[in-house]
C-alpha cells in the first residue's frame, strides 16, 4: 500500500527498527555488567576466611587458599560492641534525613514556583543546587576553617566579643555534631531534590490552577489541592528509594567532615565509616564483605517492604 513504510526484517523475520537503541545503550550495558554484575561474585568472600596466597591469583586465592566459614563473620560483625552503636546511627540519621529530604524540599519548591521573577527563582534555584557538586573534603575544609580551636572563625568572633571560654573544643563536641550533621546534609542535598519537585510542578498543567483561580481559589488552597496531589506520586519515588538506602550512609558526611574525630565516635559510627576503618585499620576483607552484604540485603528487603506499603496506600504511585 503506498505511503506505508515497510519495516526492514532480516532473514529470520526480526525487525531492525531499534537497532540503532541497541548500540546506543550497548556501551551502559557493558559497563553495568563489569562494574555492577561481575563483582557481585565477590559475595563469597563473606562467607570465607579469605587468605591470599602469594604468587598466585585472586580467583586462586579465593576459591583455592580460603576456606568456607559459613556465617562466622556475620557472627562477629553482630557480636561487635558497635554494632548496636552503627546500626542505631545509620538508620536513625537516614530516617531523619528522609523526613526533612522530603519536607524542605517541596516546601521550597512551591515556594519557589510561587515567585513573580522567575530570573530571581533561578539564581535561587542555582544557589541552593551548588552546593550538590562540591565534595565532602571541600566541605571538610570549609567546616574546620569555621570550627578549628585555635584559628576558627566561631572562635575568633567569639573572642573578639571578649568571651571567656572562647576555645572551645568543637570537635570533641557530641551533641553540637549531632544537630549539624543533620544540618550539613540538609544543606547539601535540599537543592538537588528541590529540582525533582520544580520539574514535577512544572509539568502541572496550568489550566487546573485558572480554573481553581476563576473559583477563587486562594493560593493555599491551590497548593494544597492541585499542587500537593499532584506532587505525590514523585514524592512517593523519592520516599522508596531513600528507604531503600536506609542502611547506608554519606561516608564523606560522617567521616570528612568531622575530620574523624575520636572523640565523634559515638556520632558517626556508621556502618560505611566502620568497613572502612575495618580496611584501613585491620585489613579484614571477610567483615567488611560481611557488613558490605548485610547492608544491601536488608537495603534490598526496605525497598521491597516501602514499596509495599506504598502501594496499598496509593496504587498508582508505587515503583513497582
Amino acid at each position: 500500500m503506498s505511503g506505508k513504510v515497510k519495516k526492514r526484517k532480516s532473514r529470520n523475520g526480526s525487525s531492525f527498527d531499534n537497532l540503532e537503541i541497541f548500540f546506543l545503550h550497548l556501551p551502559t550495558t557493558i559497563w553495568y555488567v563489569i562494574f555492577c554484575y561481575l563483582p557481585m561474585f565477590g559475595i563469597v568472600i563473606a562467607f570465607k576466611n579469605y587468605r591470599v596466597a602469594p604468587g598466585k591469583s585472586f580467583l586462586y586465592s579465593l576459591f583455592v587458599k580460603s576456606k568456607w566459614c559459613g556465617f562466622d563473620n556475620f557472627k562477629f560483625l553482630v557480636n561487635n560492641s558497635i554494632f548496636k552503636t552503627m546500626i542505631s546511627n545509620t538508620v536513625v540519621y537516614n530516617i531523619i534525613f528522609i523526613i526533612l529530604g522530603i519536607v524542605i524540599p517541596v516546601t521550597l519548591a512551591i515556594m519557589f514556583s510561587q515567585l513573580y521573577s522567575k530570573r530571581f527563582a533561578k539564581v535561587c534555584q542555582t544557589a541552593m543546587f551548588f552546593p550538590h557538586f562540591i565534595s565532602w573534603v571541600v566541605v571538610g575544609y570549609f567546616v574546620y576553617a569555621f570550627l578549628a580551636t585555635d584559628y576558627g572563625i566561631v572562635n575568633n568572633i567569639a573572642k573578639a566579643f571578649g568571651s571567656e571560654q572562647w576555645r572551645h573544643q568543637w570537635y570533641q563536641d557530641v551533641g553540637f555534631w549531632r544537630v549539624f550533621i543533620v544540618f550539613l546534609n540538609v544543606w547539601k542535598t535540599m537543592g538537588y531534590n528541590m529540582v525533582v519537585y520544580i520539574a514535577a510542578i512544572n509539568g502541572i498543567d496550568s489550566e487546573l490552577y485558572e480554573a481553581a483561580l476563576i473559583d477563587g481559589a486562594s493560593k493555599w488552597e491551590q497548593t494544597r489541592y492541585i499542587t500537593i496531589p499532584l506532587l505525590r506520586p514523585i514524592i512517593s519515588i523519592m520516599f522508596i528509594l531513600a528507604v531503600g538506602n536506609i542502611f547506608r550512609s554519606d561516608f564523606g558526611l560522617f567521616y570528612q567532615a568531622t575530620r574523624n574525630s575520636p572523640q565523634l565516635t559515638g556520632v558517626t559510627q556508621t556502618i560505611d565509616v566502620y568497613i572502612y576503618k575495618a580496611l584501613l585499620e585491620n585489613p579484614n576483607i571477610n567483615f567488611s564483605s560481611a557488613a558490605a552484604l548485610f547492608q544491601s540485603v536488608f537495603g534490598c528487603i526496605t525497598i521491597v517492604l516501602a514499596n509495599l506499603i506504598v502501594k496499598r496506600i496509593d496504587p498508582e504511585a508505587s515503583l513497582f
